[in-house]
């Protein structure tokens, strides 16, 4: 006969309240920072947590180009708004999330169970794309959540060309831009007064 027991729960533990705080409530966007170095293996690390959480399938589109140096970072201001010109500049990194266009190439790597979808994929542009968008951008938020975790502030931003901005830095045509964000050592200064966030009952409906 078939075993009925339960299964063991498998107990998560809670974050302490010093790390929700850093990684929810009291993370704030960072307009400024130090003049502090972030280094090569910062950035590494960032990218070892972010690429660990879930997302769709396992599919993993999103793709990250650190720009570190002052001549970047002048090429990058470039594709900037007017508004978010300074904040790039003043960065001492800036990460550009973009998704990739050809991200089922490697199903058979993350997905391999569904490594039949490479050629579904292939020949259906339209699906393809709208997978890689919607999973680069929950990505993303694991991508800001994990410059936290590093001990880091990061400033996402929207507010630029990214037809120019990827005709510059992608101009293979594989990676598209959607967000983004400078990365550095927080000051005092670095943060505005936080704006209000909508109530549960708001947000939150229950079935």
């Amino acid at each position: 006969m078939p075993d009925l027991s339960p299964a063991p729960t498998i107990e998560l533990d809670r974050l302490d309240d010093g790390a929700r705080a850093a990684l929810f409530t009291e993370a704030k966007t960072a307009y400024s920072f130090a003049d502090v170095p972030v280094t090569d293996e910062q950035l590494a690390s960032i990218w070892d947590l972010a690429k660990w959480p879930p997302s769709s399938a396992n599919f993993q589109p999103l793709r990250v180009l650190y720009v570190r140096t002052a001549e970047g970072r002048e090429n990058l201001a470039a594709h900037m708004n007017d508004n978010n010109k300074a904040r790039v500049l003043g960065a001492p990194v800036v990460a550009v999330l973009a998704f990739d266009r050809g991200f089922h190439a490697h199903l058979s790597t993350t997905t391999p169970h569904l490594a039949h979808y490479t050629e579904f994929f292939e020949q259906n542009e339209g699906p393809r794309l709208d997978s890689a968008r919607n999973n680069s951008w929950l990505q993303a938020g694991y991508f800001l959540l994990a410059v936290r975790a590093e001990g880091l502030a990061a400033g996402p931003m929207g507010g630029f060309n990214a037809a120019t901005l990827d005709e510059q830095f992608f101009p293979e045509g594989d990676w598209g831009s959607f967000l983004v964000a400078t990365i550095g050592h927080p000051t005092e200064a670095s943060y505005r007064d936080r704006l209000p966030r909508l109530d549960t009952d708001v947000v939150v409906r229950w079935a």
